[in-house]
């Protein structure tokens, strides 16, 4: 795929004696944590081992060229007229980083660039995420514009939320942008306090299934969960000095969770409270080499999506219980934000064929089609990439 993008931009745009630079940035899954980043609760997400590439080659003008080995439309753009175009479609989200960048008051001259990778879209493995990533280190680092990665993760946050118009937590950008081979981050999401907590899955294989149902985050119930927890948080503010629902111990939720007049609303802000606590429980499990006892927070978690934040869905449902029938199976649980997408499941490696065999077998014959697993390991985030031509 590196060398792809690198010869498709010089089909696409021609040859010249200017430098062609190569980035990546990979997708990524969270392991546990679920819609507790923008309640400023703790996730714990990793980097995968697959994502998306970008060539990049510099211009004199402002024009920007953009294309993708995934699609097939291509995008013109002028530096001085950046706008939301529901026709550009996926563009909207590398152009999104190049206007955020410029209303920061950066300069950059035009470029072309091409696309391409093999995260699915729509999966809630983080494509849009890591082609904001790539984008935003690319013209970083070609462009000389010194940004340091925390902020070009939150600038990635802020074109996602203020251009295309979903209104993600910081998670995504954050696990694409600072992924660590071999690691899972602990992130808290209000602060941005973070740490690499080693994922010594020895023995274990971590699957990745997608349900092949098609959803994006725009025309999910994403933003319509946001705002009921934002509901629930007002009436908790009533007895309790707290700036988000993670904030709130389980305990304190008990004593104080009648204030909440709505039992849908007391239903999310239970997941998001109870989540919260089962990350921190998680990373515990991990670092006392407990795998079964990491699993069975997973299921937990999945438990709670389900039937406090009601997220999960038929198809992500049956995914969970079909794996979880088999012995080899520690945990498994929707990743993302739901309404489709994929589940995540830790499976011994010998099992992992079974696995493959019995769910693709069983949810096609529930659902219709069938899933499709993918066998990751943990990777780096995103960079600059070495290659060598053919």
């Amino acid at each position: 795929m590196e060398i792809a993008v690198v010869e498709a931009l010089e089909k696409f745009y021609g040859k010249s004696d200017r430098e062609i630079r190569l980035f990546y940035s990979p997708g990524r899954v969270n392991l546990i944590g679920e819609h507790t980043d923008y309640n400023g609760g703790y996730v714990f997400p990793c980097a995968l081992d697959f994502g998306t590439y970008a060539a990049i080659r510099k211009r004199d003008d402002k024009k920007v060229f953009m294309a993708s080995l995934n699609f097939d439309l291509k995008v013109e753009v002028d530096l001085d007229s950046i706008f939301y175009d529901k026709e550009h479609d996926w563009a909207n989200y590398p152009k999104g980083v190049l206007k955020i960048l410029q209303e920061e008051g950066y300069e950059f001259s035009g470029f072309e660039i091409v696309f391409g990778g093999n995260i699915p879209v729509g999966a809630g493995l983080s494509s849009s995420a890591s082609i904001e990533m790539v984008t935003a280190v690319a013209v970083n680092e070609v462009f000389n514009l010194n940004i340091d990665r925390i902020n070009l993760v939150k600038l990635c946050q802020r074109a996602e939320n203020t251009f295309v118009g979903v209104n993600c937590g910081i998670m995504d950008q954050f696990a694409v942008g600072m992924g660590k081979k071999g690691h899972a981050i602990l992130l808290k999401s209000d602060t941005l306090e973070y740490s690499y907590v080693p994922l010594n899955l020895e023995g274990y294989k971590i699957l990745i299934t997608n349900t092949n149902k098609k959803r994006g985050l725009l025309d999910s119930k994403y933003n319509e969960r946001r705002s009921e927890c934002e509901k629930a948080l007002t009436y908790l503010k009533k007895a309790l000095p707290v700036k988000n629902l993670s904030e709130v111990t389980v305990e304190r939720f008990e004593e104080y969770k009648d204030l909440i007049p709505d039992e849908v609303l007391r239903k999310r802000a239970r997941h998001v409270i109870t989540e919260n606590k089962r990350v921190l429980d998680a990373v515990k499990a991990l670092n006392d080499n407990d795998i079964v006892k990491f699993g069975k927070l997973m299921i937990e978690s999945h438990n709670s999506l389900r039937n406090d934040f009601e997220v999960t869905g038929k198809e992500l449902d049956t995914l969970v219980e079909e794996a979880l029938k088999l012995k080899g199976v520690v945990g498994s649980r929707m990743t993302g934000a739901g309404f489709g997408g994929c589940t995540v499941s830790i499976v011994k490696e010998d099992a992992v064929e079974e696995f493959i065999e019995v769910v693709t077998r069983n949810y096609t014959q529930k659902i219709g089609y069938a899933p499709t697993v993918y066998i990751t390991g943990v990777g780096e985030g995103a960079g600059e990439v070495e290659y060598l031509r053919r």
